[in-house]
């Protein structure tokens, strides 16, 4: 059981939950764990804009630099970017600071293997040993051994490189918002646009410490969603704090989905031979829309648990080279090692191109059908038997039959609370808010 690391590295309110000792162990720690071969560790680290990432960096890099370890600061940077430059700069490890989509005061640290792939669990687990014995490290380098800061003042152009080099698109002609929420994104984003040949109209490209995520990115499309039609563009993105999701407006201020962005991508690329294995690999969350539209194109799915890390793993074991979550954390696996929200926008953008179409009539080729979720507090010793209960069991097979195909009932107890979690999917949301609601209540008062 993993003490510090959850699925997505190590995260709380900063100062308090994440504070500046935390994070010299958590340097200090993976540092000594790294380097354990027979050279100088390089380490890449970068950060978003809340306030608190240069507090945390400087403990962290500290931690680092205390083993022996040099350190590559990249300043404000995409967490992608972190993974694509520990790749360019053979780099032994990568470290972002950010706490993704969360409000201001929450941040996190989240490493890279060298080859820019989230830590295996076992590295996690052994960094944690030492963070709870630091007495154990016995490293303490003197003189010319003491690792280095280097500040890297080409790392966001490196990384803009990539992005125009792997969308390898004319953009010409084009009017794009992008919103950029205050974070990660503001510069890298709108530069590659340009490069590319669009016109950009930015949007929440200031940020000043604490308006990251504050009611915009991809959270909160709705100013986007305003600023597409008022400026008569031909679509939005908006991308989250760290850009490493995406969610996309169509020219008339429609919401376009991970979901959607997926399964139109997934089409695109088996038209062109390039989708292996004719499969895309999504969640148990997706849309019954995408399932729908995959199956009259051919597509086949392959599909996880819930969290990009389980999406990760099965693009990995199978060599898969698209996936993702509805969320709008897409995974182009050829291109990057992690979802990125910009490279992910580029090739939506590409895709467009390449069909001649307005992201309007590309994004219906799935219809995106209602869900409806209600939690059901239980007790947590039962909430993972709830197939075990007759009555809620018979009343799941009851629901199952009268959608008849076009719709679904999904249940899903939480890892972290009391609650099993009702989801129904169907084509009348009158008609699943009320089988949920009673659903729902049936499992709460069965599993109390």
């Amino acid at each position: 059981m993993r003490k510090y690391f959850g699925t997505d590295g190590v995260r709380g309110i900063a100062n308090t939950e994440l504070d500046c000792d935390l994070a010299y162990k958590l340097g200090r720690a993976g540092g000594y764990v790294l380097a354990k071969g027979d050279h100088r560790v390089k380490v890449v680290v970068g950060k978003d804009t809340r306030i608190s990432g240069d507090m945390l960096e400087a403990a962290l890099i500290s931690g680092l630099m205390s083993v022996g370890c040099d350190v590559i600061t990249a300043g404000v940077i995409p967490t992608p970017a972190v993974a694509y430059l520990t790749r360019k700069y053979n780099a032994d490890c990568g470290v972002v600071i950010s706490a993704s989509h969360n409000p201001v005061e929450f941040n996190g640290i989240k490493f890279f293997n060298k080859d820019g792939f989230k830590l295996d669990d076992n590295i996690e687990l052994e960094i944690e040993k030492y963070i709870d014995d630091m007495s154990k490290i016995d490293s303490n380098p003197t003189g010319s051994e003491v690792g280095r800061r280097i500040h890297k003042h080409e790392a966001s152009s490196d990384y803009v490189d990539f992005l125009v080099e792997s969308a390898g698109v004319n953009l010409s002609g084009k009017k794009v918002v992008l919103d950029c929420a205050n974070g990660a994104s503001y510069k890298v984003a709108p530069e590659a646009f340009r490069r590319l040949g669009a016109e950009v109209i930015e949007i929440h490209t200031k940020p000043d410490g604490t308006n990251i995520n504050d009611k915009c990115g991809s959270t909160h499309p709705e100013s986007l969603q305003k600023a597409v039609v008022d400026n008569n563009a031909d679509y939005g993105m908006a991308y989250d704090g760290d850009a490493d999701r995406l969610i996309a407006v169509d020219e008339k201020g429609n919401i376009v989905d991970g979901d959607k962005i997926m399964i139109l991508s997934a089409i695109n690329l088996k038209n062109k031979g390039q989708l292996k294995d004719d499969t895309l690999v999504v969640t148990v969350m997706s849309n019954i829309g995408l399932k729908i539209a995959a199956k009259e194109h051919g597509v086949k799915l392959a599909e996880t648990k819930v969290g990009d890390r389980y999406v990760m793993e099965e693009m990995i074991d199978k060599d898969y080279c698209l996936g993702g979550e509805q969320s709008g954390h897409l995974i182009f696996l050829d291109k990057n090692t992690t979802g990125d929200g910009t490279l992910s926008s580029l090739m939506l953008a590409g895709i467009l191109e390449d069909e001649g179409k307005t992201l309007s009539e590309a994004a219906s080729v799935m219809e995106q059908y209602p869900q409806v979720l209600i939690n059901a507090k239980v007790s947590n010793e039962n909430k993972n038997r709830y197939m075990e209960f007759p009555d809620v069991k018979a009343e799941i097979e009851r629901i199952e039959k009268l959608l008849d195909g076009e719709g679904r009932v999904l249940i899903r107890p939480s890892g972290t609370e009391p609650l099993v979690r009702v989801m129904l999917e169907g084509k009348e949301v009158g008609q699943i808010k009320e089988l949920a609601t009673n659903l729902a209540e049936l499992i709460k008062e069965k599993l109390a």
